[in-house]
């Protein structure tokens, strides 16, 4: 039972690790933000820290992925553009409540290669993945037109919520995302604008 015990208070201590992180960053951005204070607020020690984690961009982006593998999901209802509107409206919703973290673990992520590398792995490819995999159903069903280039839509769905988040800093909320599909994919949700023209 031993073992157990101290499973527990292990798991105990990394999860006050992460959640006095995330809220850490909320409070004072994540340029301010130090290892120091993490402790502190989670009562663990730096050493215990930095045994787990080698850096707070580390740190910050376990605390994201933590519990939320469910936001790498994508609905498939059969009507694509309703699943949009539900993957991409809770995709914003969460890049704006965490717009401070998300923001500084990209900046972070330009002077970090490892931070870059789990970045791309740990959040960014497996919902890109998920939305691949929606949208190739959707052209196999002709939801979308037999040439459109998937790869391509990916990028002019989801680049305007990071320009949003990284340049514009201006609101992301479901009413956007639904402006946006509306622009996007005019004709019943038929992605014209990413139609491949390769012959």
């Amino acid at each position: 039972m031993a073992w157990a015990n101290q499973y527990r208070r292990n798991e105990d201590s990394r999860q006050a690790i992460l959640t006095a992180a995330l809220d850490l960053c909320r409070e004072v951005g994540y340029d301010a933000l130090r290892i120091e204070a993490i402790a502190r607020r989670a009562g663990a020690g730096k050493q215990t820290i930095y045994r787990w984690w080698p850096s707070k961009g580390v740190l910050l982006l376990d605390a994201l992925t933590t519990g939320s593998s469910d936001s790498a999901a994508f609905p498939d209802t059969g009507d694509l553009e309703a699943d949009l509107v539900t993957q991409m409206g809770s995709a914003a919703r969460n890049m704006s409540t965490l717009a401070p973290i998300l923001i500084g673990l990209i900046e972070g992520a330009h002077h970090d290669p490892d931070l870059a590398e789990r970045l791309s792995a740990e959040l960014i490819t497996p919902r890109r993945e998920a939305c691949r995999t929606r949208l190739q159903a959707a052209v196999d069903r002709g939801e979308l037109d037999p040439g459109t280039d998937v790869e391509l839509l990916i990028d002019q769905l989801y680049g305007p919520l990071y320009y949003r988040l990284l340049a514009a800093r201006d609101t992301l909320d479901e009413a956007y995302v639904r402006r946006h599909l509306a622009a996007l994919l005019p004709a019943g949700g038929r992605a014209t604008p990413a139609v491949s023209t390769s012959p």
